[in-house]
């Protein structure tokens, strides 16, 4: 299995799990905020899978620091709405925890593709 399968993998987790939260916004904010959540949590993997697709370490690490942007988008919605008091602090600790998790996944597959392309 390739780092780009586990990265996938983990992204796709990542963003079954922001939308099982998303879920527990009031219904005020399912047209506002939670949209806007599901959209970049999905994001994640949809980039990464259109990097992937392109067959270029170029294109790659573009979509990928695409992905990097939206899953630090979603983090931020995440600690904005535990702020608000929309869902509890508690109940982002473990999406947060796999979110850190993929951006490092991310953040390195990206400065690997960098440095291939540079040699």
């Amino acid at each position: 299995m390739g780092s780009q399968d586990i990265i996938l993998q983990k992204a796709n987790k990542y963003a079954h799990s922001v939308y099982k939260l998303s879920k527990q916004l009031p219904k005020e904010e399912q047209f506002g905020l939670a949209s806007q959540l599901r959209r970049a949590a999905i994001s994640v993997a949809l980039n990464i899978v259109e990097g992937y697709a392109r067959q270029s370490r170029k294109s790659e690490a573009q979509f990928l620091t695409i992905a990097y942007g939206s899953l630090k988008e979603s983090q931020y919605i995440l600690e904005f709405a535990a702020e608000e008091n929309y869902i509890s602090p508690e109940s982002i600790k473990d999406p947060s925890l796999l979110g850190e998790e993929v951006a490092k996944m991310i953040w390195t597959k990206i400065k690997t593709l960098q440095k291939h392309q540079e040699n």
